[in-house]
């Protein structure tokens, strides 16, 4: 009897210990451990001149949609972009890690940490079948627009709206696992995770909108809100923090998030993605900072045209609420949505991009209400050459929107802005 429990433990123990052994490093994959050699690291950066007309930026205490803004009148001046320094140390042959450090210059220059995580990738089975792993402080799979760890948007210098947000409030810290599979001529990939450090995500959305800008959140930083009027200034902060738990400590009350891709046997694949933050509306700390409890579903498409064009298009719905019920309401019951359309088409070694977005938002709350509604629409066209080190882009960008609240500060509802940016990245 003794025996035979030995033996059931032996069994039980296998599958922890395999596990273990494709963590830890062996002898024979010594050679895989790399932390500081030259090939872990990444670093980049850019400069611009913006030319810019419209109203003041929100990151410069406005209702302005742009990364930039002006006082009505054109101005163009340098300004210093992104720099981003990625180190991704290899532990063994299946288990790395990610972290970036970003310098964003502009309004409001901030610097912190972009990314951190791990990456657990062992080698695909012989039947197609593969898993992957993630955990750490990192952008949920959403955006078709970004790529590589320093999230650069690939086509143009803005991305859409419905990617700016992703970047400047969809920020959380999380544990994700990814199983694919060969179906045949197609391949399906599922990714879940939990997530936490989520909970004021709809904050900027609902008092600001939606923008079309490429600063994205950093550990640790906020981001100001635009000017708030009537009872809502006086429960409300006048400046949001993205990465940031309030009920109970870190993950005491985790999200989630699940997404489903599909590559069919034509070029065309499919992407399905729900998010949910979980977060208490009623939780608030001594900053007057709330929870607000934000959902939202998230259909994308990639479709290669032929001779090198594609077409890249994005939807996203959701719901945020915040506060007490008031009336039979939340204090705050915002229903926002936005969709975007992208085609990208080489010349020899230039490449235009061209990208229409609408979005819109939709309040019902106790305190917030239609007053803070919003619709607009912008449009989009991008040049981009690259070279071994370098990728030049020129980018024309026009957003027209709609608020009502902007009469409460002695503006016009309806805001007109067109940037013109020029930008060289450069990269080692």
């Amino acid at each position: 009897m003794a025996c035979a429990v030995r033996r059931l433990r032996i069994r039980r123990a296998l599958p922890i210990g395999c596990a273990l052994a494709a963590l830890w490093p062996s002898p024979a994959a010594a050679s895989d451990l790399r932390l500081f050699t030259a090939d872990t690291f990444e670093l980049s950066g850019d400069v611009r001149l913006v030319a810019v007309d419209g109203e003041k930026s929100w990151l410069d205490g406005g209702f302005g949609k742009l990364r930039y803004g002006s006082d009505g009148d054109l101005k163009i001046h340098p300004r210093l972009g992104n720099s981003d320094l990625v180190w991704k140390p290899q532990f063994t042959w299946s288990l790395s890690a990610t972290v970036v450090g970003s310098v964003q210059g502009g309004e409001r220059m901030q610097a912190g940490l972009s990314q951190a995580y791990l990456s657990f990738r062992p080698l695909r089975s012989s039947s197609g079948a593969s898993f992957s792993a993630r955990a750490g402080l990192m952008w949920p799979p959403v955006s078709l627009e970004h790529e590589g760890a320093y999230w650069h948007v690939a086509d143009s210098i803005t991305p859409s709206a419905i990617n700016s947000w992703i970047g400047e409030e969809v920020r959380p810290v999380a544990a994700e696992g990814t199983i694919g599979a060969d179906l045949g001529p197609s391949k399906v990939r599922a990714t879940a995770a939990v997530l936490a450090a989520n909970d004021t995500s709809g904050t900027l959305l609902t008092f600001r909108g939606w923008a079309l800008h490429d600063r994205t959140t950093l550990a640790f930083n906020g981001w100001p809100l635009p000017p708030l009027d009537g009872e809502i200034a006086d429960i409300q902060a006048p400046f949001t923090h993205p990465l940031i738990d309030l009920h109970g400590g870190f993950a005491h009350r985790p999200g989630y998030y699940a997404k489903l891709a599909w590559a069919l046997p034509i070029p065309v694949r499919i992407e399905l993605f729900r998010y949910d933050n979980l977060a208490r509306p009623t939780d608030m700390n001594p900053d007057l900072e709330w929870g607000w409890r934000t959902k939202f579903d998230n259909v994308g498409l990639v479709a290669d045209l032929g001779g090198g064009a594609q077409l890249k298009a994005q939807a996203l719905q959701g719901r945020t609420h915040m506060g007490y019920a008031m009336d039979g309401a939340r204090w705050v019951d915002n229903r926002f949505r936005s969709a975007f359309a992208l085609v990208t088409r080489p010349f020899g070694a230039f490449a235009v991009t061209g990208r229409v977005d609408a979005f819109d938002t939709r309040n019902s709350g106790g305190i917030v209400d239609e007053d803070y509604d919003e619709t607009g629409w912008s449009a989009m066209i991008a040049g981009k050459r690259e070279w071994k080190h370098l990728t030049g882009l020129v980018e024309l960008l026009h957003v027209s929107s709609r608020r009502q609240d902007r009469e409460d500060f002695g503006l016009a509802p309806r805001q007109n802005q067109t940037e013109l940016e020029a930008e060289v990245r450069m990269r080692w």
